[in-house]
C-alpha cells in the first residue's frame, strides 16, 4: 500500500504511470518473490516523526523484516547501481538463464576494498529483458548464488527512465551541453536521442518512478541497523529521499561518476533544489575530483543557502543539524583483472602480432566511447595537423583509434561519425603510402585481450575528451605498459619501462597525472604539437613520466577507493544513533532534523503555565521578519498587531520593547497608537521607554570622522553589486548599512 506522502512525493497522478509496473503487470509487493523469508526484524533506534496516518506505514517505519537471510548478523554494505555488475545470457535451449560475474566491472572489483567481515550486496537492473513469469526464479537465483536483488522495470518505463531523462538530459547536461531544442519523442524518431532535449516532466517523472522500485528493492534486503547503503551515479539520485523517509537513522553514501557541472549550468535543471535536497539527504557525497565538488559546494551555497566547512581535511556542509560529509578521490582500476589478462599464454602472441605489424612505427593509441564528448574527430584532426606540421612522421607514425560502439542514438552522434569516418579517410588518402596507412580506425566491440594488447605496443596514448567524469584508459596504459615481469608480453622487460600519455585538461584523471601533457583538445595545433612531443621525447624522459604515473596508478586502485570511501562513510555516520531527530517536510523537501542530546521541544502548555507564574515580564520583539514578513512590501503593522501589542502592553507586569533597525522617524509614526509601547531604533543607539517620553541616546560621541572614509568604499561596493544601495541612519548615530534587496 502507497502511502499518502509517497503519492505526494512522487506526483503520480500527472505521470499516468499506472500501466507502467516494474515488469509491465502492475506493482509487486514488498517479499512476493518466493523466497524463502527469514526474518530478522530491527526497531529503528531514537525518536522518528509522525509521518503517516497509516498504521500499516508505522509498522514499517520502525522494523523491517529482510527477505534476504544472513550468515552473520553483522555490518553489510549494500551497493546500489543502475545496472547490477552481472552478465546474463539465455540457455541455448531457451530454458533458464545463465549468469556470471561481469569481470569488467569494477562495481563488482570495489568488494576487495571492503573489510573482510563486512558483506557485500548488489542491487540493479539486469541488461536482459526477463518476461515477468521468470522474474521471481531469476530473482532467487542471483541472491543465492552472487548475492546480488534485480531490479526489474518495464520496457515502457526503462525508456522513459534511462534513455530520455538520464541519458537524453541528465547526461548531456552534466557534460556542459545545454537543451537548446526539444528531444524528439520515439514516435518521430527510431531511438531516443542522446544529444540533448528540453526538460520534459513525464521523463523526470518516470526517473523518480524508477528510483522508488529501486528502493522498494532496498526494503526488501535491508537490516537498518547494520546495513551501509553505498549509491551509484546520477541515475539514482532520488533515490537518498525515500531511504531518509522512511529510515531515518540509515547510513547513507553516494558517489557520483560524472562530472558535476559548474552553478551556471546546473542552474538550468528546473529541478535543480530537489534534487540537491535529495543528495544531501545522504551522510557522505563522493566526486572524482576537487573541481566537481567545489561545484557541488557552489550550487548548495547560492541555490539553498548553505556554506561548508573545512576540518582536519574533511569537508562539511551542516544541514539542518546533520553534517553532510564531502568525499573526493579520483576512482582507480583493478591491477589483479589487468595483469592476469596479461599473464594469458594468447595474449604474448597477440603482442608478438601487432608489434610486427607496426614494426618500425611509432604508435599513438586512442580508445574511446563513441559519444558526442569524446573528442574523436579532434584528435584525427590534430594528428592530421601534426603530419603536416612534421613530415618526418609521414610513414613513422601510426595512429590507432579503438571507438567502442556508441550506447545511444541522435542526429549529433551521426554527424559525429559521418565526420570521423571522412577524416579518416582523407589523412589516409592524404598521407597514405604502400603498406603504410596512418589512420587505423577499430569501430567493435574490441575484446579486453585485444585491447590491452594495444595498449602494450602503443608508444602513446592520447585522450581528447571535451568532457569526461574520469577516464580510466590512461591507467589501464601505464600498468599494461609496466607489464608482467617474466612475461614477454612485457614491453623491454630487461630495461626500465617507459609511456607517454596525452590527455585532456577536461577529464576527472588529469590532475592525478602530473606527468602527462595536458591539453585543451579544441585547440587543434597546440595538440598537434603536443603529439610530436610526446614521440619525439628522450628514452629518459618517458621513463621518469612512467616510474611517477606507476606509483601513482598502482596504489590508488579500486581497492583503494572503496575502502577509503566506507571508511569515511562510518566517519561520518558515527553520532547517527547519539542525537535524537525529527523527519520533515513533504516530497523532495523531505529531510531530517538531527538536535543535540539535551535539546527539549518548547511546550506551548509549558509556555503559558511559566507566563501566568511570573510577576516581572519583559517581552522584547523584532520588527522586520517578525511582526510583519521581511519581502513585504506594506511595512506598516496590522490592526491585528497593534491590537495585540496593546492588550500585553496592558498588563501592569509586562514590559513591552520593539528593537529595530529602523529609525526613530519611522518606528514612532507608526506605533503612535500604542501608548505604553517601548521603542528602541537604531538598534538600540535611540531608546524611548513609552510614547510620551523623550528620546535618549545610549552613548554620546562627536567623533564621526570615520564615516568619511568609510563612505567612499561603501558607495564603491554598492555600485558594484546589483540592487544594493546603502542605509544611512541619523548622523547622530553614526551608522551606515550597506543594503542588498
Amino acid at each position: 500500500m502507497m502511502s499518502r506522502s509517497y503519492t505526494n512525493l512522487l506526483d503520480l497522478a500527472a505521470g499516468n504511470f499506472a500501466a507502467l509496473g516494474p515488469s509491465g503487470g502492475g506493482r509487486r509487493r514488498s517479499g512476493s518473490f518466493g523466497m524463502k523469508r527469514m526474518p530478522r526484524v530491527m526497531t529503528v533506534p531514537g525518536p522518528l516523526s509522525d509521518l503517516d496516518d497509516d498504521d500499516d506505514e508505522q509498522a514499517a517505519t520502525s522494523s523491517v523484516a529482510s527477505d534476504v537471510p544472513s550468515s552473520a548478523v553483522g555490518e553489510r554494505l549494500i551497493v546500489v547501481a543502475n545496472q547490477l555488475p552481472v552478465v546474463a545470457r539465455r540457455r541455448a535451449d531457451g530454458r533458464g538463464w545463465v549468469f556470471s560475474w561481469d569481470e569488467d566491472s569494477l562495481l563488482l572489483r570495489l568488494r576487495d576494498g571492503v573489510p573482510d567481515e563486512m558483506e557485500v550486496f548488489f542491487v540493479g537492473s539486469l541488461r536482459a529483458d526477463v518476461p515477468p513469469a521468470e522474474q521471481d526464479e531469476v530473482s532467487q537465483t542471483l541472491i543465492d548464488g552472487f548475492r546480488c536483488a534485480p531490479v526489474f522495470l518495464s520496457p515502457e518505463l526503462n525508456e522513459r527512465f534511462y534513455h530520455h531523462f538520464c541519458k537524453g538530459y541528465l547526461w548531456p547536461l552534466f557534460h556542459y551541453m545545454l537543451p537548446f531544442a526539444a528531444q524528439l519523442s520515439p514516435a518521430t524518431e527510431a531511438a531516443p536521442s542522446s544529444d540533448g532535449g528540453r526538460f520534459d516532466r513525464s521523463a523526470w517523472e518516470a526517473y523518480v518512478l524508477a528510483n522508488k522500485h529501486f528502493y522498494e528493492k532496498v526494503v526488501e534486503v535491508i537490516n537498518p541497523e547494520d546495513d551501509y547503503i553505498w549509491v551509484h551515479d546520477y541515475h539514482l539520485m532520488a533515490l537518498p529521499t525515500f531511504l531518509r523517509r522512511r529510515f531515518n537513522r540509515l547510513r547513507i553514501g553516494f558517489f557520483l561518476h560524472s562530472p558535476f557541472p559548474s552553478s551556471e549550468i546546473y542552474r538550468t535543471l528546473p529541478v535543480r533544489e530537489e534534487v540537491l535536497r535529495t543528495l544531501l539527504n545522504c551522510d557522505l557525497i563522493g566526486f572524482h575530483t576537487f573541481d566537481y565538488a567545489r561545484h557541488f559546494l557552489s550550487c548548495c551555497s547560492r541555490m539553498l543557502g548553505l556554506e561548508y566547512q573545512s576540518k582536519r581535511g574533511y569537508i562539511g556542509l551542516e544541514y539542518f543539524g546533520r553534517t553532510v560529509g564531502i568525499k573526493i578521490m579520483p576512482m582507480g582500476i583493478h591491477m589483479g583483472q589487468l595483469q592476469s589478462v596479461l599473464r594469458l599464454p594468447e595474449q604474448e602472441q597477440k603482442v608478438a602480432e601487432l608489434r610486427q605489424r607496426f614494426e618500425g612505427k611509432s604508435v599513438l593509441l586512442g580508445v574511446d566511447d563513441t559519444d558526442i564528448f569524446k573528442g574523436i574527430n579532434l584528435k584525427l584532426l590534430a594528428f592530421e595537423t601534426m603530419l603536416r606540421m612534421h613530415p618526418k612522421w609521414q610513414g613513422r607514425a601510426v595512429l590507432v583509434q579503438i571507438a567502442n560502439p556508441p550506447r545511444g542514438k541522435g542526429k549529433e552522434l551521426e554527424t559525429i561519425q559521418a565526420e570521423i569516418r571522412v577524416t579518416c579517410e582523407r589523412i589516409n588518402r592524404d598521407f597514405g603510402q604502400t603498406g603504410y596507412s596512418p589512420v587505423v580506425f577499430i569501430d567493435r566491440n574490441v575484446p579486453s585481450a585485444e585491447r590491452l594488447a594495444y595498449y602494450t605496443i602503443a608508444e602513446c596514448v592520447v585522450v581528447t575528451a571535451v568532457r569526461d567524469g574520469m577516464n580510466l584508459t590512461p591507467y589501464e596504459y601505464i600498468v599494461c605498459r609496466q607489464g608482467i615481469p617474466g612475461s614477454e608480453s612485457a614491453p623491454e622487460v630487461s630495461g626500465p619501462k617507459k609511456s607517454m600519455l596525452v590527455v585532456s585538461e577536461f577529464i576527472g584523471c588529469s590532475p592525478s597525472l602530473s606527468g602527462a601533457i595536458r591539453i585543451n583538445p579544441w585547440n587543434i595545433e597546440t595538440t598537434a604539437e603536443a603529439l610530436n612531443e610526446a614521440i619525439s621525447v628522450s628514452e629518459q624522459e618517458k621513463q621518469l613520466r612512467h616510474g611517477k604515473h606507476y606509483r601513482y596508478v598502482s596504489t590508488h586502485d579500486v581497492s583503494y577507493w572503496s575502502r577509503s570511501f566506507v571508511q569515511d562513510l562510518e566517519r561520518a555516520c558515527k553520532d547517527h544513533f547519539r542525537k535524537p531527530c525529527w523527519g520533515i517536510g513533504l516530497g523532495f523537501g523531505f529531510r531530517v532534523v538531527a538536535l543535540d542530546p539535551h535539546f527539549s521541544k518548547l511546550n506551548l502548555d509549558t509556555i503559558v503555565m511559566s507566563y501566568e507564574k511570573a510577576k516581572s515580564r519583559a517581552i522584547l520583539l523584532d520588527y522586520d521578519g517578525t511582526l510583519v514578513p521581511q519581502a513585504s512590501i506594506n511595512k506598516e503593522p496590522s490592526a491585528e498587531i497593534v491590537s495585540i501589542i496593546n492588550t500585553l502592553c496592558s498588563d501592569s507586569n509586562n514590559i513591552v520593547s520593539i528593537v529595530s533597525g529602523r529609525s526613530r522617524d519611522s518606528l514612532g509614526p507608526m506605533f503612535a497608537s500604542c501608548p505604553k509601547l517601548g521603542l528602541a531604533a537604531e538598534h538600540g543607539y535611540f531608546l524611548r521607554w513609552t510614547r510620551d517620553e523623550e528620546w535618549q541616546t545610549i552613548t554620546r560621541t562627536s567623533d564621526f570622522g570615520w564615516m568619511q572614509m568609510a563612505e567612499p568604499v561603501m558607495n564603491l561596493y554598492t555600485e558594484a553589486t546589483d540592487g544594493s544601495y546603502i542605509d544611512e541612519g541619523e548622523r547622530a548615530a553614526g551608522r551606515f548599512c550597506f543594503m542588498h534587496w
